[in-house]
Protein backbone atom coordinates (compact mmCIF):
# COMPACT_ATOMS: atom_id res chain seq x y z
CA UNK A 1 0.00 0.00 0.00
CA UNK A 2 1.17 3.66 -0.59
CA UNK A 3 -0.69 6.12 0.99
CA UNK A 4 -0.23 9.95 0.63
CA UNK A 5 -1.93 12.21 3.48
CA UNK A 6 -2.44 15.95 2.85
CA UNK A 7 -4.82 18.25 4.48
CA UNK A 8 -4.01 21.68 6.17
CA UNK A 9 -1.72 22.25 9.14
CA UNK A 10 -2.92 20.86 12.48
CA UNK A 11 -5.32 18.53 10.43
CA UNK A 12 -3.56 15.30 11.82
CA UNK A 13 -1.69 13.98 9.22
CA UNK A 14 1.00 12.94 11.20
CA UNK A 15 -0.74 11.45 14.03
CA UNK A 16 -3.24 9.50 12.02
CA UNK A 17 -0.16 8.23 9.58
CA UNK A 18 1.92 7.21 12.52
CA UNK A 19 -1.36 5.63 13.98
CA UNK A 20 -2.51 4.03 10.36
CA UNK A 21 1.44 3.26 9.91
CA UNK A 22 1.78 0.85 13.04
CA UNK A 23 -1.45 -0.72 12.59
CA UNK A 24 -0.69 -2.13 8.50
CA UNK A 25 2.68 -2.64 9.57
CA UNK A 26 3.89 -0.27 6.65
CA UNK A 27 6.59 2.43 7.01
CA UNK A 28 5.73 5.69 7.83
CA UNK A 29 7.19 8.96 6.54
CA UNK A 30 6.64 12.95 7.46
CA UNK A 31 7.73 14.49 4.22
CA UNK A 32 9.20 17.61 6.49
CA UNK A 33 11.19 15.26 8.66
CA UNK A 34 12.81 13.66 5.70
CA UNK A 35 14.01 16.85 4.22
CA UNK A 36 14.84 18.23 7.60
CA UNK A 37 16.98 15.45 7.76
CA UNK A 38 18.49 15.02 3.75
CA UNK A 39 19.65 18.98 4.89
CA UNK A 40 20.91 18.47 8.36
CA UNK A 41 18.04 21.80 8.50
CA UNK A 42 15.09 22.70 10.12
CA UNK A 43 12.09 23.39 7.77
CA UNK A 44 12.47 26.99 9.20
CA UNK A 45 16.04 27.15 8.42
CA UNK A 46 15.73 26.06 5.22
CA UNK A 47 12.85 28.87 4.18
CA UNK A 48 15.09 31.66 6.13
CA UNK A 49 18.58 30.50 4.70
CA UNK A 50 17.28 29.44 1.19
CA UNK A 51 14.12 30.66 0.95
CA UNK A 52 10.42 29.43 -0.21
CA UNK A 53 10.95 28.85 -3.95
CA UNK A 54 14.11 26.25 -2.99
CA UNK A 55 12.27 24.57 0.38
CA UNK A 56 9.25 23.82 -2.50
CA UNK A 57 11.75 22.34 -4.95
CA UNK A 58 13.05 20.35 -2.41
CA UNK A 59 9.40 18.90 -1.63
CA UNK A 60 8.81 18.22 -5.12
CA UNK A 61 12.45 16.04 -5.22
CA UNK A 62 11.37 14.39 -1.95
CA UNK A 63 8.06 13.08 -3.49
CA UNK A 64 9.95 11.81 -6.17
CA UNK A 65 12.47 10.15 -4.36
CA UNK A 66 9.97 8.78 -2.00
CA UNK A 67 7.40 7.68 -5.13
CA UNK A 68 11.07 6.02 -7.13
CA UNK A 69 12.28 4.05 -4.03
CA UNK A 70 9.62 2.85 -1.73
CA UNK A 71 6.98 0.23 -2.73
CA UNK A 72 5.09 0.64 0.75
CA UNK A 73 4.40 3.83 2.94
CA UNK A 74 2.54 5.85 4.42
CA UNK A 75 3.92 9.33 3.66
CA UNK A 76 2.54 12.44 5.27
CA UNK A 77 2.64 15.79 3.62
CA UNK A 78 3.23 19.61 4.68
CA UNK A 79 -0.09 21.85 4.43
CA UNK A 80 1.57 23.34 1.32
CA UNK A 81 3.36 20.46 -0.55
CA UNK A 82 -0.02 19.82 -2.28
CA UNK A 83 -0.11 23.26 -4.21
CA UNK A 84 3.22 23.41 -5.71
CA UNK A 85 5.52 22.47 -8.12
CA UNK A 86 2.73 20.35 -10.25
CA UNK A 87 2.82 17.75 -6.76
CA UNK A 88 -0.97 16.26 -7.03
CA UNK A 89 -0.61 15.83 -10.75
CA UNK A 90 2.98 13.31 -9.84
CA UNK A 91 0.86 11.70 -6.55
CA UNK A 92 -1.74 10.87 -8.70
CA UNK A 93 0.00 9.71 -11.33
CA UNK A 94 1.14 6.23 -9.70
CA UNK A 95 -2.12 4.47 -9.84
CA UNK A 96 -1.27 2.52 -7.06
CA UNK A 97 -0.89 5.43 -4.45
CA UNK A 98 -3.92 6.52 -2.73
CA UNK A 99 -3.83 10.53 -1.42
CA UNK A 100 -6.35 11.22 1.03
CA UNK A 101 -7.67 14.69 2.00
CA UNK A 102 -7.79 14.79 5.94
CA UNK A 103 -10.75 17.28 5.80
CA UNK A 104 -11.60 19.67 9.05
CA UNK A 105 -13.69 23.11 9.14
CA UNK A 106 -11.92 26.18 9.53
CA UNK A 107 -13.54 26.44 13.10
CA UNK A 108 -11.80 22.85 14.22
CA UNK A 109 -8.44 23.64 12.85
CA UNK A 110 -8.51 27.24 14.61
CA UNK A 111 -9.11 25.37 17.34
CA UNK A 112 -6.29 22.98 17.28
CA UNK A 113 -4.30 26.38 15.87
CA UNK A 114 -4.67 28.47 19.16
CA UNK A 115 -3.30 25.60 21.17
CA UNK A 116 -0.03 25.20 19.05
CA UNK A 117 0.19 28.50 17.47
CA UNK A 118 4.00 29.63 18.94
CA UNK A 119 5.07 26.03 17.52
CA UNK A 120 3.37 26.70 14.31
CA UNK A 121 5.52 29.91 12.33
CA UNK A 122 3.83 29.93 9.55
CA UNK A 123 0.59 31.42 12.11
CA UNK A 124 2.70 32.49 15.42
CA UNK A 125 2.83 35.89 14.07
CA UNK A 126 -0.61 36.02 13.16
CA UNK A 127 -2.74 38.23 16.00
CA UNK A 128 -5.55 35.36 17.41
CA UNK A 129 -8.33 37.91 16.40
CA UNK A 130 -7.29 37.63 12.99
CA UNK A 131 -6.27 33.68 12.59
CA UNK A 132 -9.58 32.11 11.82
CA UNK A 133 -9.69 34.65 8.68
CA UNK A 134 -6.22 33.83 8.16
CA UNK A 135 -7.30 30.19 7.73
CA UNK A 136 -10.55 30.31 5.87
CA UNK A 137 -8.56 32.24 2.98
CA UNK A 138 -5.91 29.81 3.31
CA UNK A 139 -7.64 27.02 2.55
CA UNK A 140 -9.62 28.24 -0.18
CA UNK A 141 -6.86 28.82 -1.53
CA UNK A 142 -5.59 25.59 -1.24
CA UNK A 143 -8.67 23.27 -1.22
CA UNK A 144 -8.38 23.60 -5.82
CA UNK A 145 -5.13 20.96 -5.12
CA UNK A 146 -6.61 19.13 -1.90
CA UNK A 147 -9.64 18.70 -3.54
CA UNK A 148 -7.69 16.59 -6.49
CA UNK A 149 -7.16 13.90 -3.55
CA UNK A 150 -8.69 10.51 -4.51
CA UNK A 151 -10.20 10.31 -0.99
CA UNK A 152 -11.71 12.12 1.37
CA UNK A 153 -12.15 12.11 4.67
CA UNK A 154 -14.30 14.45 6.96
CA UNK A 155 -12.33 14.27 10.26
CA UNK A 156 -14.23 16.77 12.46
CA UNK A 157 -15.15 15.97 15.94
CA UNK A 158 -14.13 12.51 15.37
CA UNK A 159 -11.18 10.62 17.71
CA UNK A 160 -8.12 8.96 15.50
CA UNK A 161 -9.46 5.74 16.37
CA UNK A 162 -12.33 6.59 14.32
CA UNK A 163 -10.37 8.23 11.89
CA UNK A 164 -8.56 5.26 11.48
CA UNK A 165 -11.33 3.43 11.70
CA UNK A 166 -12.94 5.00 8.38
CA UNK A 167 -9.98 5.65 6.46
CA UNK A 168 -9.48 2.01 6.34
CA UNK A 169 -12.67 1.33 4.86
CA UNK A 170 -12.02 3.88 2.47
CA UNK A 171 -8.82 2.04 1.42
CA UNK A 172 -9.74 -1.36 0.76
Amino acid sequence: MRIVLLGYMASGKSTIGKVLAEKLNLLFIDLDDYIENKFQKSISDIFNDEGEIFFRLQEHEAIKEILAKQDEFILSLGGGSPCYAGNMDLINSHEDVKSVYIKLSVNTIYNRLIAEKDHRPIVSKIPTDELEEFIAKHLFERSFFYEQAKIKLLTNNKSVKKTIEELEMLLL
